[in-house]
């Protein structure tokens, strides 16, 4: 039985692997936390060489959009500049390494799905160091999957669609951005999506490796995420739908991040869920965990 690698286990695309370990028969699963395998202490991935993984899959990020503004080398560190031990151990092993990064990558002028060779115009601390990220592991590790994500959520961790569902009990009245367009892509899929690509990658590493976009289907804004919670909830609250400048965040944020699937589905024969329908499966998790 191969064994899977999970680092980073405590955040929320790690927890997920974790609950969906527990119905995964061919796959033995290894997850550390910071404990095991820091990314700012590069001394603890010899912890990977005493494991032996057949496969490493790093979900450990710096994920403090705003926060990095003020942290830069902090961001840079975590999400680039220490990659690169961790891609040469791993190919020193020739372990297969799956990583993650973000639609923030982008961030250029364009209105149409982005595809994985459209132009790269980072802005804010996070954005660049998710680029570089990727550069360092291309650079360091033979074969990487990368996958690109946007508007990453779960039931485990802090994210938009559990700070509405808070707001929407608390509040008659929320103002959400309508004029950011992109799609949701639920954590929950993604853990899924990366364990069966991971089948499918047998003896093809070589072959299918680079860098994925990868995304719940739809597109959306934040304020159509807001609504749909408050449909779905039954909430009184109202949802007023508002532009970009009249809620500044430190960070820049795309306007438009829709994510070009092509590639994905081309060397990949794996259904994806619409956003609505992955929202609303999250939405009962943590409706029932609170009734």
């Amino acid at each position: 039985m191969k064994s899977i690698l999970v680092t980073g286990a405590a955040g929320q695309l790690g927890s997920e692997f974790e609950r969906l370990s527990r119905s995964i028969k061919d796959f033995h699963f290894i997850f550390t936390t910071r404990t095991q395998i820091d990314l700012a202490r590069p001394e603890t991935f010899e912890t990977i060489n005493d494991l032996q993984p057949d496969i490493v899959i790093n979900c450990a990020a710096y994920t403090a959009v705003d926060q990095a503004e003020s942290e830069r080398e902090t961001a840079m560190a975590y999400n680039a500049n220490i990659l690169a031990d961790l891609a040469q151990i791993c190919a020193a092993r020739e372990i297969p390494i799956i990583h993650f990064s973000s639609d923030y990558v982008y961030h250029n002028a364009l209105r149409r799905p982005l595809r994985e060779t459209d132009p790269t115009r980072p802005k804010g601390a996070y954005a660049k160091s998710k680029l570089k990220g990727e550069k360092v592991l291309l650079q360091h590790h033979p074969n990487p999957l990368i996958f690109r994500v946007s508007w990453l959520y779960s039931s485990f961790g802090h994210n938009f669609p559990k700070t509405i569902l808070r707001l929407i009990k608390e509040r008659d009245l929320l103002n959400i951005v309508n004029d950011q367009i992109g799609a949701p892509t639920y954590a929950s899929d993604v853990a899924r999506m990366v364990v069966e690509v991971s089948r499918q990658m047998e003896g093809l590493w070589h072959e299918k490796f680079g860098i994925y976009n990868y995304c719940n289907i739809g597109t959306t804004t934040w304020s159509g995420i807001a609504q749909h919670i408050v449909d779905r909830t039954g909430s009184s609250c109202k949802i007023n739908p508002i532009p970009s400048v009249q809620y500044p965040t430190l960070a820049p944020r795309p306007r438009y991040s829709v994510l070009n699937l092509s590639k994905f589905k081309k060397n990949f024969d794996l259904p994806i869920p619409h956003w609505q329908d992955s929202l609303d499966h999250c939405l009962d998790l943590l409706l029932n965990e609170k009734g």
